[in-house]
């Protein structure tokens, strides 16, 4: 993992797809797994959304919320 990884979780817009503009942070769980499922999407757009499905599934969101208040700023 790249140390801006986890800022670009909560900065970065999702690209494409039905949740186009949602913040990645923002992803619903089931969207992620599903991804986890049927395959990420090469290149960085798919190790964020890979991060941020196993960030989900461990319950780790909250810690992202420092991240967030930072990146309002």
């Amino acid at each position: 993992m790249n140390p801006d990884d986890l800022n670009k979780l909560v900065t970065v817009a999702m690209p494409f797809g039905k949740h186009k503009g949602t913040l990645i942070a923002d992803l619903p769980g089931n969207y992620l797994n599903w991804f986890a499922r049927e395959g990420f999407p090469k290149g960085e757009i798919g190790r964020l959304l890979a991060l941020m499905q196993e960030m989900d599934h461990n319950g780790l969101k909250p810690l992202l919320d420092p991240l967030r208040r930072g990146a309002r700023k």
